[in-house]
């Protein structure tokens, strides 16, 4: 095998070519220095590309003309300038009218949490009015924005004037029209399942307030029902709920499940007169109440209050409170207890101390019942020296019957189900109403080897 080794020598330059390069060098030289020299613009004659890429300045930087002056344009084509962007204002109210809304009650931050007949001590902040300065035709009262005299001056003076009722149920009324057949009820309640659709209002601890019956109508002008699913401190009473979700909304309950509610919008309602509803732009201050833990319990001494306030910690819980769920079984759970008991604990470990204290107030007036202490989380109440059960207290059952198709066996397993959760004591529940007509009575004992009796 043959190996070719190839190898290149570098050609030498001759003289001649080395005195053509450096004429080249020299005219090259002159010819730039005489470019930077003219004032002109004109291209060096060997460059063809530089005519056709070349960067021509705008006239705003040409160094001939005022940096700052502006080219001259005829009055037709000139623009007007634009005035400053200036945000919105609440505070801005030239020339525009106060809203005015019809509706027939005075207006209130939460209509289930606050109650007309309950009054305040005291204010915490100045009247301003949450729909803001100037925005509604209602005087802010501190509490509410009465429907009656719009020049009350004081707490006292903003009193519901009793004709507003009537006006509400004739408005009602009105709106619902002819009563729906078991039909449509179930057609409608079938169409609010979660499988069905996703539209759903929660109303949370702060119950039932102003701003949400405007998203009731918002969600009324895309369908005939709403759902509304409950949670928190409003679930302890949720007759009071569905009342004022009626009578604030002028609409019907058609189906309640635990804490889910659908909505009824009415017959003879139209989107396009819906009544005119102030939003709030902000969450007033809640109204100074009357403390509701005393010093000393009514009829009782130091010694014996502090004495019963140790006991009462020291009582098995009746119940575990979990945060924002369920608590419609809470006031009958209580009722049942106080037939063994004189004192009832209520664990509430992660609750926060508004939510406990708003429960045990509601538990003070549901049961009755007499306060204790809220101390480390928890809910002590006494039934009281002479304490006799309401006689018409009865069992709120989770699903409400708003039609006539309960069979017998649907009564039996609802009765069966409320006893396994009351406890080994006898009771009578009240069962209303099962038909339009007429209320049943359903007498059941807990005790092994009773049955339930229907009469």
């Amino acid at each position: 095998m043959f190996f070719f080794i190839y190898r290149t020598y570098r050609r030498r330059r001759t003289s001649l070519s080395l005195i053509s390069d450096s004429h080249r060098l020299s005219s090259y030289s002159s010819t730039a220095a005489a470019a930077t020299t003219s004032t002109s613009s004109a291209a060096p004659p060997f460059s063809s590309l530089h005519g056709k890429y070349s960067f021509k300045p705008p006239a705003s930087l040409n160094s001939n003309q005022n940096s700052s002056s502006k080219p001259q344009t005829s009055d037709k084509t000139a623009r007007r300038e634009k005035p400053p962007y200036r945000p919105p204002s609440s505070l801005d109210r030239a020339g525009v009218k106060p809203q005015q809304s019809d509706l027939p009650f005075d207006f209130r931050f939460s209509y289930t949490e606050s109650s007309p007949e309950v009054r305040p001590i005291g204010l915490r902040e100045p009247k301003y009015s949450p729909f803001g300065p100037g925005r509604l035709d209602r005087t802010w009262t501190g509490v509410c924005a009465p429907a009656v005299d719009p020049r009350v001056a004081s707490v006292e003076e903003g009193k519901e004037d009793p004709n507003l009722e009537e006006k509400r149920k004739k408005m009602r009324e009105n709106i619902l029209g002819k009563p729906l057949t078991n039909a449509e009820r179930k057609a409608l309640v079938e169409r609010c399942q979660r499988h069905k659709t996703k539209r759903q209002i929660n109303l949370g601890r702060d119950g039932l307030t102003h701003n949400m019956l405007n998203d009731i109508h918002n969600h009324w002008k895309h369908a005939e029902a709403v759902r509304i699913k409950c949670m928190g401190v409003p679930t302890v009473d949720m007759k009071n709920v569905c009342t004022q979700l009626e009578d604030k909304t002028l609409g019907k309950i058609i189906y309640r499940h635990g804490g889910s509610l659908v909505l009824y919008r009415g017959r003879n309602y139209s989107p396009k007169k819906r009544p005119v509803i102030p939003l709030m732009l902000w969450k007033p201050h809640e109204p100074i109440y009357p403390r509701l833990i005393k010093t000393t319990i009514d009829g009782l001494s130091i010694e014996e209050t502090k004495e019963m306030r140790k006991k009462g910690l020291a009582v098995p819980a009746l119940t575990r409170l979990a945060k924002n769920g369920y608590y419609g079984s809470l006031v009958p759970m209580v009722r049942d207890a106080f037939l063994v008991s004189e004192l009832v604990r209520i664990d509430c470990k992660g609750l926060e101390k508004k939510d406990y204290k708003k429960i045990g107030c509601k538990l003070r007036d549901l049961v009755p019942c007499i306060l204790v202490t809220f101390d480390k989380e928890q809910i002590v109440v006494w039934r009281g020296k002479d304490y006799k059960p309401k006689e018409d207290s009865f069992f709120s059952m989770d699903r409400d019957p708003f039609d006539n198709t309960w069979s017998q066996h649907e009564l039996h397993s609802e009765a069966s189900r409320l006893l396994q959760s009351a406890g080994t004591c006898c009771f009578l529940i009240y069962l209303w109403p099962i038909t339009p007509y007429t209320n049943s009575n359903i007498i059941c004992s807990s005790q092994p080897g009773n049955q339930i009796q229907v009469p």
